[in-house]
């Protein structure tokens, strides 16, 4: 069964010009399983992105691909299934840059936001990220940094994700 999930991957949910690629590190386990982007009960992404203004409502994972409706869009910078972020390698995620861009574009949204530093640093080189807009832009998109949803980020509570998810939401406004 795990070398099922780890065979499998997720698929983006993407369209021409969405206001905001979300880009997570990789698929958890479960959301592999499941075949929907930030499955899991600890995950806090749907919570979090309705509480800062994307949504009416609360999406529930397996209606990832309504998030389109709303101009939004989901990858992840690898595609490769893990338990944790950090069983990925920095040359790995380097890996994925190539392609990463070249979705973004093609599909040209106004932003992509990065779900945490680590993807970001790996594939640019840079060390010093900070969190909110960067000067740089990616793959053609404006980009930007938020902590990562995971129930495993005990560093930002929901309150702090939702005030961080807000500040983009307010950008693309």
């Amino acid at each position: 069964m795990k070398e099922t999930v780890l065979s499998q991957s997720l698929p983006d949910i993407l369209a021409p010009g969405l206001s905001v690629v979300f880009c997570g590190i990789n698929p958890g386990l479960g959301a592999a399983a499941a075949g929907h982007h930030f499955e899991g009960r600890n995950n806090r992404f749907w919570r979090a992105v309705h509480l800062a203004g994307f949504t009416p409502t609360q999406l529930r994972p397996e209606d990832d691909r309504t998030f389109l409706d709303f101009g939004y869009g989901l990858t992840t910078a690898v595609a490769r299934p893990t338990a944790r972020a950090d069983e990925l390698s920095p040359a790995e995620i380097r890996a994925a840059t190539s392609g990463i861009e070249q979705k973004m574009s093609a599909i040209a949204p106004r932003y992509i936001a990065f779900l945490g530093k680590t993807a970001l640093s790996a594939m640019t080189g840079e060390r010093d990220i900070s969190w909110g807009k960067q000067a740089m832009r990616f793959g053609g998109a404006d980009t930007w940094v938020l902590p990562n949803p995971s129930g495993l980020n005990r560093s930002f509570t929901l309150e702090a994700l939702v005030n961080a998810y807000r500040e983009l939401r307010i950008a693309v406004a």
